[in-house]
């Protein structure tokens, strides 16, 4: 029987995979694979995952350069966990610039960073090219963009309000993040009613930039947004307001 045979994948064709560094032991992130990501990591030798939002192979490091090189693979009694002991380059795992994915501890009925950032995302994934006017071929994954930007964001909590914007934002509270959306919509119009399409695209840009900061005041996250859009793929819009008449 083939290794991959013996491994239980789920309906998907996935099983979770936990990255492990393999000198201190300490979890540092949880990921999916599917047949062909486990298979190419035990062939290349560096872990590669499977991205449900992206539906597509992710290989570890290939935008932030911190790649998994994997020493040892190992399946558990059930066969329907595996197992990667890695070394981390970088000694960073996790998206938000944090040794670890698992950062927040359960302090007093609720969740606090306890682990530092030892990089700045912003500076983790700047090196991707941009462009003004980028076509079709050229224009970046919109799910991985909107991701990278928020765990930037998301890292700013708790950060120096005299040193941050965004952590400026999040000290004033709920309100202040709410003003500079109602702010930015209302540039937006203004911009669309000039028709000037540089001005629509930069308010545009503006006014995502504060909603993904209201959507992590929330606890909220892109991804959620962008499967709520994908659920009403299809569907008329009629019948989505009649839906939502009915429901209040």
């Amino acid at each position: 029987m083939n290794w991959l045979d013996q491994v239980k994948w789920d309906a998907r064709g996935l099983v979770p995979a936990i990255a492990q560094d393999v000198h201190t032991g300490r979890v540092l992130m949880f990921a999916w694979m599917n047949r062909e990501a486990l298979e190419q990591t035990h062939r290349r030798g560096e872990a590669v995952y499977w991205s449900r939002s992206r539906h597509k192979l992710w290989h570890k490091g290939e935008e932030s350069g911190h790649v998994q090189t994997v020493r040892d693979i190992r399946l558990d009694c059930d066969g329907d966990v595996v197992l990667l002991q890695v070394e981390q380059a970088g000694g960073i795992a996790c998206h938000t610039g944090r040794e670890s994915c698992f950062f927040n501890s359960l302090e007093h009925d609720r969740w606090t960073a306890v682990d530092p950032v030892l990089k700045d995302p912003a500076h983790i994934y700047d090196g991707a090219p941009t462009h003004a006017h980028p076509g079709p071929a050229a224009t970046a994954d919109t799910s991985a963009v909107l991701e990278r930007l928020y765990a930037t964001i998301a890292s700013r909590k708790g950060a120096d309000p005299s040193v941050s914007y965004v952590a400026r934002l999040f000290h004033r509270g709920e309100d202040a993040i709410l003003k500079k959306i109602g702010e930015e919509a209302t540039e937006l119009v203004m911009a669309a009613k000039d028709g000037a399409p540089e001005k629509i695209l930069y308010e545009t840009a503006d006014l995502w930039f504060h909603s993904l900061i209201a959507l992590a005041q929330h606890g909220l996250t892109p991804q959620q947004v962008l499967a709520e859009l994908e659920r009403r793929e299809g569907r008329s819009g009629l019948t989505e307001f009649a839906a939502r008449t009915e429901n209040h």
